[in-house]
Parts: C-alpha cells; structure tokens; sequence
C-alpha cells in the first residue's frame, strides 16, 4: 500500500469522525434530521418512492434495520407510506412537504458549515475537491454495485 493510500484512509476516517457538518447545521435542535433521515430523504429526493426491498437493495441494509429508520421517519411526518405508483404490490416510501422542508433546512445548514470550513479557499480548489470526492464515491459505489443516483 503506497503512502498516499495510507494518508487517503487516515483522512476518510476523521472524515466520518466529525459531526460537525450536522451539528453546525442545527442537528441539536428539535425536530432536525438525524443522519439516517438525512440520508434516506436524500435517496428519495432524487429517485422517488421507493419500497423497503429498493431500499435494501440501494443502501445493502437489511430490511428491520430499514423498518426501524423509515419507521422514525414515519413518525416524524417526514415520509408516508404510499401505493406503488407502477401498480406493483409493495407500498412506497415518498417524502411528505414537511420531509422536503426539513431535508432543504438541513442541507442549507451543511452547506452555510461547509462554506464556513472552505471560506478562504478558491473556487477552482472547492470544484476540485468536488470532482474528487464524486471520483472517489463512484470509485465505491461500482465496487459495491450500488449507485447512487445524481440529481
């Protein structure tokens, strides 16, 4: 493994450290999102309703521990179960308004802490590192087999 690898899995790592993003962004506060809603709002943002069997096969998560987030997230009146709009039998997860709301609120937070944390970097620098991290992501999501669908 090269020395760069080695600096590359150091820096993933206090990347999936720090909460900072996400407490910065008001995750303290009542009725913030948690990092699952977070997350799973995001997938159906951009995708659309989807079951807990699309679910578990996008995230590679198993179905109770799907059953337990998007049962949260039922109760948080951020998604609500819906008829599968193709006609197919399962029932849907999509987002409610107030699941739109909250996800727009939470990423406008992240996004305020991220200018924040890159304020005296040039722009072409941020575009760069933006252009890595998707890389790398895809890099990860073809390992994996598991896209992850870009707006």
């Amino acid at each position: 493994m090269s020395e760069a690898t080695r600096e590359v899995e150091y820096e993933q790592m206090l990347l999936g450290r720090h909460s900072f993003l996400h407490q910065r962004a008001g995750r303290r506060r009542h009725g913030a999102l948690e990092r699952s809603a977070y997350i799973l709002l995001s997938r159906l943002e951009v995708q659309g309703p989807m079951s807990i069997g699309e679910l578990s096969d996008a995230f590679g998560l198993d179905a109770s521990t799907l059953n337990r987030q998007t049962a949260a997230m039922l109760r948080a009146g951020l998604a609500e179960r819906v008829p599968d709009p193709e006609g197919g039998m399962a029932r849907k997860f999509r987002m409610t308004d107030a699941g739109v709301d909250a996800l727009r609120e939470e990423r406008e937070g992240v996004v305020a802490s991220l200018e924040r944390v890159m304020a005296d970097w040039p722009e072409e620098d941020i575009a760069a590192f933006a252009a890595y991290l998707r890389r790398f992501n895809t890099g990860i999501e073809r390992l994996s087999a598991r896209p992850w669908p870009r707006p």
